[in-house]
């Protein structure tokens, strides 16, 4: 049994969707859209796959953040390797069905303690990229 790495940290973003999970499912695997509430990508949810996010490059940052596909439950959880500039998380998506349509948790893990500023712009980002996907999904058919 391997004890949890405490020396690390997690961002951490909960939602709530007024959409069955397979609706969310697809914001979260379909490449165009995820391309719509997150970046640019060559996602494929297959485990295995190795992908690269793209963003608009800024000084000290190349835009790119290396992924691999780690979890594909459909309709259930997906995680991914994500790294960049020295930063090594896992993302993993859990989509719980409720009453009302989706809980979904966001969790990217493995922030170390000299990563502040990348912990607090992920953060951030999350919170903006969640409330994206929002749009995206209400306008799935």
């Amino acid at each position: 049994m391997t004890t949890p790495d405490t020396s690390t940290r997690s961002v951490i973003v909960e939602k709530e969707f007024p959409h069955p999970p397979k609706k969310v499912w697809r914001a979260l695997t379909e490449g165009p859209l995820v391309q719509e509430w997150l970046m640019d990508n060559d996602f494929q949810p297959v485990t295995g796959h190795r992908f690269t996010f793209r963003s608009t490059p800024v000084p000290n940052w190349n835009g790119i953040i290396d992924c691999e596909v780690l979890i594909v439950e459909p309709n259930n959880k997906l995680s991914y390797s994500w790294n960049s500039m020295g930063l090594e998380s896992i993302v993993t998506f859990t989509l719980t069905p409720t009453e009302a349509g989706t809980h979904l948790c966001m969790e990217q893990s493995g922030f170390r303690p000299d990563q502040e500023a990348a912990y607090k712009g992920a953060n951030y980002g999350w919170q903006k990229f969640i409330g994206g996907m929002e749009r995206v999904i209400g306008g799935l058919q």
